[in-house]
This record gives C-alpha cells, sequence and structure tokens, in this order.
C-alpha cells in the first residue's frame, strides 16, 4: 500500500544548493526567494507573460486586437445622474437622432459607466453593431481607443457614436469604418482599469 501521509506534511527550507543545475536554481529564485529583487523580477515577469502571452490568446478568441480596454476619461459618465434628470439634460441629441427614451433606457450601460472602469471587448465578425452598442475604435493621432455609444448607422455602412456626456459629437465620430473597429464592449467591470487610466494621467 502507498503510504500517501508525506505529501501532506511540510517540507524542509531548502536554498540554491539544493538544486544540481541552473535551471533549478532560476526556478529557486522566481519562486521560492523572498528578497526584493525575486519580487521585482516577479513583477516584469507577470507584465511579459500578460502583454505578449495572455492579452493575444484573449484577442484571439475574441478575434480583436484590444480584447480588454480601460476607460481613461470621463466622456461616458452621467455624472450620478438618475436616468430620468439625465434625459431631460441630455436628451434632445438623441431624439433628433431617432432615439427615444426608452430605446435608450434598454440600451447596454444605459446609465454610463465612469473612468477606471474596464471592459471586455468582442471583435464584430459577422455580428454587425446596432445602435446603442458601446463601440471600442481607433481614431489617428490618438494613443488610446475611443469607447462610445452608436448613436446611427449610415447608409454607407459606416458608423457615428457619442459620448454619453459630450454636449455633442466630435468630428472624427460622424463617419467610423469598418477598419477603425476593434469590436464591442461584451462585459464590464469596475476599477479594473484604474492602472491604465492612472499611468495614461501620468504620462500627460
Amino acid at each position: 500500500m502507498v503510504d500517501w501521509r508525506h505529501w501532506f506534511q511540510p517540507k524542509e527550507h531548502h536554498g540554491y544548493d539544493a538544486h544540481p543545475t541552473k535551471l533549478g536554481k532560476v526556478w529557486h529564485f522566481i519562486a521560492h526567494d523572498e528578497g526584493w529583487l525575486s519580487f521585482i523580477v516577479d513583477v516584469i515577469l507577470v507584465l511579459l507573460i500578460g502583454q505578449f502571452i495572455v492579452i493575444p490568446a484573449f484577442g484571439f478568441a475574441f478575434d480583436t486586437k484590444y480584447p480588454f480596454v480601460a476607460v481613461v476619461s470621463s466622456s461616458m459618465d452621467h455624472h450620478r445622474l438618475q436616468f430620468d434628470e439625465w434625459w431631460v439634460e441630455n436628451g434632445q441629441f438623441y431624439g433628433d437622432h431617432n432615439i427615444t427614451k426608452e430605446q435608450f433606457r434598454s440600451f447596454y450601460k444605459s446609465d454610463g459607466f465612469v473612468k477606471g472602469n474596464a471592459f471586455v471587448v468582442h471583435g464584430l465578425g459577422f455580428d454587425k453593431a446596432k445602435v446603442g452598442d458601446i463601440l471600442v475604435y481607433a481614431v489617428e493621432d490618438r494613443p488610446d481607443p475611443i469607447i462610445h455609444r452608436i448613436v446611427a448607422v449610415n447608409a454607407d455602412g459606416t458608423y457615428q457614436t457619442k459620448g454619453d456626456a459630450n454636449p455633442t459629437q466630435f468630428k472624427f465620430e460622424k463617419s467610423i469604418t469598418t477598419e477603425q473597429i476593434q469590436g464591442k464592449a461584451i462585459a464590464w467591470a469596475p476599477w479594473l482599469g484604474w492602472p491604465k487610466t492612472l499611468l495614461t494621467e501620468l504620462m500627460q
């Protein structure tokens, strides 16, 4: 009979000398060393693995270069207004674009979202984006993708967007081509975008 009890007994601490190979010593440094240098190396490895393995893998699965995006501006922030209050201040624009109050209320994230939030993005593929979707797209001379709501689909197949908190559209929002589009937001999480948001603000 196999004696399995020793599997659950604490192992004695061992150092570099316990590893006969260089690879073993490197693993000990990464996984077991408690010094600051090991900690820094661990952080760098996590960032590199995330940037060059995890994100590309999710990008392949979700058919987009940006499977995760952070909200770095307040252009979609309703500033804690109740929906009816927000609509009184902003509804005229949407009415002019044939979007009713009831229709807008049914849109994804109809109460907006704030700086520091994060989204999971899925490429459009064969799924056409529609009015009300949160579109993620690239704009020339802007380092971060835009994350705004579709307010119209043009006759030529391009899209129009607007930030919920913006009084009107930017010029670049009136004809967004499919080549610019990275996908649409399909899932949301609070706070997770703050590391990117803070980094963006520090670099401005």
